[in-house]
């Protein structure tokens, strides 16, 4: 293992990586919108846009993220929509993260007695209020493992963006092995890279899922 080739070239994976979590980040969040509109409306079963949401999962969990980019970067262009690199990583993290999110919030929510929807409301409180107080605390805490599970795999997808000219860790790793073929170095460096991005959010995820159960925001 040469060290001082991996001291020489941390640099260049810390700023692959800042960009990793820049774009995935942003595509994270967009997709847990996306996700609590989607089971939203598959919740209070609004019928035309329920077939929208159906159609949209079907087609964003059945083809592959690569797929998509491609689409965004290669093929919108021949119909005149140009996008950047970061631009297409974000739209095609949230289409495809979307849909996972709408799963995991839409079970969630359906993991809620009724009857406590129902008492709620002979109690006097609102749609709203309803929805607020009794049934997201409690299919929050519920979808937190899928929330989580999902970050981590929408975070790990960031590493088919390199086929799209974007400068990530698998870019970096990619063009050091190809120019120095520092293999085992390069990968390591990768590995790491990924370790110290994803492993916090796993401990997190567990330990805020701990805590709301303690404090009681669970069945």
């Amino acid at each position: 293992m040469d060290w001082q080739f991996i001291a020489k070239y941390t640099p260049e994976f810390i700023h692959a990586g800042i960009l990793t979590l820049k774009i995935g980040g942003i595509g994270i969040i967009l997709s847990i919108i996306v996700g609590i509109l989607g089971s939203w409306i598959l919740y209070e079963n609004f019928k035309f846009f329920k077939q929208i949401i159906i159609v949209y999962i079907e087609l964003s969990r059945n083809t592959p993220l690569l797929v998509q980019l491609f689409f965004l970067y290669f093929g919108l262009p021949k119909i005149g929509l140009r996008f950047s690199p970061e631009a297409c990583g974000i739209i095609g993290l949230t289409f495809l993260g979307g849909s996972y999110m709408i799963e995991a919030f839409r079970s969630a929510l359906e993991a809620i007695d009724k009857i406590q929807k129902e008492s709620a409301l002979s109690l006097g409180m609102t749609k709203w209020q309803t929805m607020r107080y009794v049934i997201l605390p409690q299919s929050f805490v519920i979808s937190l493992p899928g929330l989580t599970a999902n970050i981590i795999f929408l975070l790990k997808e960031t590493s088919v963006f390199s086929a799209i000219a974007l400068m990530d860790m698998m870019f970096v790793t990619r063009d050091l092995i190809g120019l120095y073929y520092k293999t085992e170095e390069s990968l390591f460096m990768l590995v790491v890279g990924y370790l110290i991005i994803l492993l916090p959010l796993s401990l997190l995820g567990v330990w805020l899922e701990r805590k709301l159960k303690y404090v009681g925001y669970s069945n």
